[in-house]
């Protein structure tokens, strides 16, 4: 766990009670959290934040886009950071998500969201 430290995670969520859960369960894990609730407001996030590490992000969301096209934008933009997708009901293709991100399935135990955090940051 020794890269958590001071690690940011944007977490973009439409549901507000799966993204407090959410967000709790990664400060608790030592990571710092910026919330969004749709890709609009988590690009006015990143625009306003240089130090995030990794988007993760649901698939499935209302607004201008979904998870997987705000993980293209955020890969086009912001080449550093790393990318984790989930969803319930969408499984993405590898070829699908930008820069060797990580897709990790609803719902997720948090050590598994954990471990790929901890495998995404080590690439």
């Amino acid at each position: 766990m020794g890269q958590v430290c001071g690690t940011t995670v944007l977490l973009v969520e439409d549901e507000l009670f799966v993204r407090m859960i959410g967000a709790d369960a990664l400060s608790e894990a030592g990571y710092r959290v910026i919330e969004a609730s749709d890709a609009d407001e988590a690009l006015a996030r990143l625009e306003r934040s240089a130090d995030v590490q990794v988007l993760f992000t649901d698939i499935r969301m209302p607004g201008s886009m979904d998870g997987l096209q705000l993980a293209s934008e955020v890969h086009r933009r912001w080449p550093s950071i790393r990318i984790l997708l989930t969803s319930g009901d969408t499984r993405p293709t590898r070829a699908t998500i930008p820069d060797d991100g990580r897709f990790l399935a609803k719902p997720y135990r948090f050590e598994a969201l954990s471990r790929e955090l901890d495998q995404l940051l080590a690439h």
